[in-house]
């Protein structure tokens, strides 16, 4: 059993049906039949590099496919000589390679597309949980045929998830990721842009604290091209209340003002745009508390007025007469 079986040039997100009940009625059967060694141990898959690992037991195992539904398991093979490295997944009663898994034939599968299918779902769960981490609401990108990058959203009303009941107060675009040989083609400022004309109705976006300096980086570009969005568009802690916000224009002000080599959060400044953040309860951003002054020169300004002047401000200092 290989990439090789008879498949045409469909791929799982093609064929698979809506039906993951029996999707996984199916993979219970197969894994049973593999206990009781009906299937032979002659059995491989070959992996793209020209290894075989063979199909048995101790070289599969379940994962669960949601977070909150963890009664939804999909089998995955594993490279038995590092455990942690997924080589494929088992679908349609056939092993499919990790890559081909990610794969599409439909060419009006393009740019970003909602997850709904199950097999876009499958999809995700590559992406999210083999190739990166974590999961929330989400759109794939796809390009070229392969799907190369995602992002997660907190929507606005939604639970915080903390067992409080507490609920978001503005969307929040909370996990970017790109495939790393994707990376550096402005696709991190395409899924921004993506965002905020996907809640285009709402006058506060958030953007999950702590954002990494390559996030910065975007966001810098995208609001140079975009001025109409600097007031949009806010760094949030916790729910994203109003002492829980900073305006990411003012952030990106804040550092072209820095010595050079210096950054408002320090870190490594290498383009990873997996790590933008995921909002924590225990981060609190750098606060503006409501109806606190700011002393800006010799005056104090109110905290409105203090971001419309920054959004008015050109982005390096000595441009200013």
């Amino acid at each position: 059993v290989d990439a090789e079986v008879a498949r045409g040039c469909t791929y799982p997100v093609d064929i698979l049906e809506d039906d993951p009940e029996g999707h996984q009625e199916a993979t219970l059967a197969y894994h049973a039949s593999l206990g009781e060694g009906a299937q032979t141990s002659s059995e491989i898959f070959s992996l793209s590099s020209g290894e075989q690992v063979k199909l048995e037991t101790s070289s599969i195992c379940f994962c669960s496919l949601h977070r909150d539904e963890p009664h939804h398991k999909i089998l995955v093979l594993v490279n038995p000589q590092d455990t942690k490295t997924v080589v494929a997944v088992y679908l349609k009663e056939s092993w499919w390679s990790t890559e081909d898994v990610l794969r599409t034939s439909d060419p009006t599968r393009e740019g970003l597309v909602k997850v709904q299918s199950f097999g876009e779902r499958i999809v995700l769960f590559v992406l999210n949980v083999i190739i990166f981490g974590r999961l929330e609401r989400t759109k794939i990108l796809w390009r070229n045929g392969a799907a190369v990058g995602f992002y997660t959203t907190k929507v606005k009303g939604s639970l915080c998830g903390n067992g409080t009941g507490a609920c978001y107060l503005l969307p929040v675009f909370d996990t970017v990721f790109v495939r790393r040989k994707h990376r550096r083609q402005g696709l991190g400022t395409a899924m921004l842009q993506d965002f905020c004309d996907t809640f285009r109705e709402d006058d506060a976006l958030g953007l999950s604290c702590p954002i990494s300096p390559a996030m910065y980086g975007v966001c810098r570009q995208f609001l140079l091209a975009h001025p109409e969005e600097r007031g949009r568009l806010w760094e949030v802690g916790a729910l994203g209340a109003r002492g829980q916000r900073v305006n990411i224009w003012l952030k990106v002000q804040q550092q072209a003002r820095l010595p050079e080599g210096e950054a408002v959060h320090p870190g490594n400044s290498k383009e990873d745009l997996s790590n933008l953040g995921q909002t924590s309860l225990g981060d609190r951003p750098t606060e503006f508390a409501d109806g606190d002054g700011h002393r800006y020169g010799s005056g104090v300004l109110s905290y409105e007025l203090l971001v419309s002047l920054v959004i008015m401000l050109p982005l390096f200092p000595e441009a200013v007469t």
